[in-house]
């Protein structure tokens, strides 16, 4: 049976958005809402901890920001996070406590799990990567189908209507994606997988499996 509730796919205890999920069944569902969410948390955050850097951005003063990267909110930077040369938040970006959003990464609606790392020419758009997720250089989530219909979610044994135009992928903890992926709209990742490098993924991946094609995935000895 496919594993794609918010439940199956993460740790809460490893988000400060984990009030976002609540009264949620799947994770996708709290997309429309991040950049709401943000604005009401940002304002409840210790000015002690965290300094108000522009319009709706929050940014931990234990976190590294380079002066090359442009960060526009809503927006909330974690503890210890890094933020590198020229990275680019777009908006409506939740970066967890030690996380990494690297050189020319870009970030859109999202939510970054604590300690995810997004460290090469990543692109992340209406994204959910939960705890410790890795995607490796220069892979991408795609959020928009080319027909530009709207994105439905499909595994073995579910096939879902999500309403949303823009949804790019959820990941679980601790998936790791290989250099120059592409993950295609409504695609689902369980915890603890693995994407083979140059894949393109689409739909409902296991969790604890290793992705080498759409047509040859393996579970985990």
């Amino acid at each position: 049976m496919d594993k794609i509730t918010i439940s199956d796919l993460y740790t809460l205890e490893e988000t400060i958005a984990a009030k976002l999920f609540e009264g949620k069944t799947y994770p996708w569902e709290v997309l429309p809402e991040i950049g709401g969410f943000i604005k009401e948390l940002g304002n409840t955050l210790d000015l002690t901890e965290y300094d108000r850097a522009g319009e709706d951005v929050w940014i931990a003063k234990s976190a590294e920001v380079a002066p090359t990267a442009s960060i526009t909110g809503p927006a909330i930077i974690g503890k210890n996070a890094q933020v590198r040369q020229c990275a680019f938040i777009r908006g409506n970006a939740i970066v967890g406590e030690g996380a990494v959003v690297g050189n020319s990464t870009e970030l859109k609606n999202v939510v970054l799990f604590n300690k995810v790392q997004v460290p090469h020419y990543n692109y992340v758009g209406d994204s959910i990567l939960g705890y410790k997720a890795h995607m490796g250089a220069g892979s991408i989530t795609s959020n928009v189908k080319s027909d530009k219909k709207l994105v439905v979610v499909k595994g073995k044994d579910v096939k879902i209507e999500t309403g949303l135009k823009k949804f790019g992928a959820m990941l679980g903890d601790e998936v790791e994606v290989g250099c120059n992926s592409v993950l295609n709209p409504g695609s689902v990742i369980g915890p603890g997988t693995n994407i083979y490098p140059l894949s393109s993924v689409r739909g409902v991946v296991p969790a604890n499996s290793i992705f080498k094609s759409q047509d040859c995935i393996v579970e985990k000895q």
